[in-house]
């Protein structure tokens, strides 16, 4: 549930909405717009990178993952209406609060998968994070269903994107509140808290806790892999989810309601593709189904630098939809395989950060790209394929056996 309600936030906010709706109109077509949404994704991001370890080791310290996720889930709901009250040219409040929301999201995202190896037994860690990303995608098509309905409403009552764009992010926010409930009544902390360690053992805050979990992570070499692959193909994931409909709307002409329909049909795919992949993927194992995932991903970016129509874009949407919920879905289950489990929440920590470092290098990458050749969009989904390509490489040196050993020791 926890799944169903937080994907309308990535699904309207980030992928089919908001992000077109903040270059186009919150900064005014600026030649500069494309790369300031990407700085303000990176921003966020470098924030919980060097907040999310130390989060996640108090987290485990005090077994407090539930209450954690019910303050970030207030601060993204909150920030999401803020996103509503920010209108053309007002580039500071909406900034402001695309920092916070996308901040919040991020916590919450990280604090529910470390729920994921209490849930699952570890061989079916794969298909319980499929059946999450999935029953996810369902609701990001709820989410984005209820607010293309209201926008072709009000479209053909002539009112302009100034003032139904808002309204989508007030549903998103609704909805987001609504769906989650049946996590914080349900949803029991199993984790017990910790004893007290030894002064200067305990839990700091930002650089020196991050320091320390990637202490404590040197002892589980293929997690650290899993890092550095994760880090890789999550940058091109983060191109796809933050820059898709500028991509269409920029390169292709699609309008509002075009866009919304194309991520559509891709959470469509993308639920599909979790669901099904989830048993293929405990069947196979994580590593070879990622690998296949990332194989597709880089046929997806292959074809949509080539679409020069809209059908061959549609074809590569839907691919890119197939690979999205399953290629997240392995990285989760994998991340779950290699943790110890006094350190769930912790190591988690670390996964977060690594796909949060992806979500400022990819996205600025081709902001930047973008930048320097005069706004060639077509030149910068090339560039993303980098990513997947270079993913797919360190994925080859990771040894399942070894990792999974590794995190049944007691941890330090």
């Amino acid at each position: 549930m926890y799944d169903f309600a937080n994907s309308g936030y990535t699904t309207v906010v980030l992928t089919a909405v908001y992000n077109a709706y903040f270059v186009g109109v919150v900064a005014e077509g600026q030649p500069h717009a494309t790369l300031l949404w990407t700085v303000l994704i990176a921003l966020s991001s470098l924030i919980v990178m060097l907040s999310m370890p130390a989060l996640g080791a108090y987290a485990d310290a005090h077994a407090a993952k539930k209450r954690l996720l019910a303050v970030s889930t207030a601060g993204c709901v909150i920030s999401t209406i803020g996103l509503a009250l920010a209108g053309r040219g007002e580039i500071w409040p909406a900034a402001i609060a695309v920092v916070l929301s996308n901040t919040f999201y991020s916590y919450g995202e990280s604090l529910i998968a470390a729920f994921l190896p209490e849930l699952a037994r570890r061989e079916a860690l794969g298909r319980v994070s499929g059946w999450g990303w999935a029953f996810g995608y369902c609701g990001g098509m709820l989410a984005l269903g209820l607010s293309l309905a209201y926008v072709l409403h009000a479209q053909a009552q002539g009112i302009p994107a100034t003032e139904f764009v808002p309204v989508t992010m007030l549903i998103t926010a609704v909805l987001y509140a609504l769906a989650a409930l049946p996590t914080f009544l349900l949803l029991r902390e199993r984790a017990r808290a910790q004893a007290p360690r030894p002064a200067g053992s305990e839990e700091t805050g930002g650089l020196r806790q991050l320091w320390r979990s990637w202490q404590r992570a040197q002892a589980y070499p293929d997690f650290l892999r899993l890092l550095a692959c994760g880090t890789s193909y999550q940058a091109g994931i983060a191109v796809v989810i933050a820059l898709a409909a500028v991509y269409a709307e920029q390169t292709l002409g699609f309008q509002q309601a075009q866009t919304m329909a194309l991520v559509f049909l891709v959470n469509i795919a993308s639920a599909l593709g979790a669901f099904a992949f989830g048993y293929f993927e405990d069947r196979v194992g994580h590593q070879r189904a990622l690998a296949c995932t990332l194989l597709g991903w880089m046929l997806m970016v292959l074809l949509a630098y080539l679409a020069s129509t809209a059908t061959l874009f549609w074809v590569a949407a839907v691919i890119a939809g197939l690979c999205m919920g399953s290629s997240q879905s392995c990285g989760r289950a994998l991340a779950g395989s290699f943790a110890p489990p006094a350190r769930l929440a912790e190591f988690f920590g670390l996964w977060t950060f690594a796909t949060r470092l992806a979500a400022i290098i990819g996205p600025l990458t081709y902001g930047l790209v973008t930048w320097l050749t005069t706004g060639n969009h077509r030149l910068a989904i090339l560039s993303t394929g980098v990513f997947f390509l270079l993913g797919w490489i360190i994925l080859r040196g990771i040894d399942m056996q070894r990792g999974v050993a590794a995190a049944a020791r007691v941890a330090d």
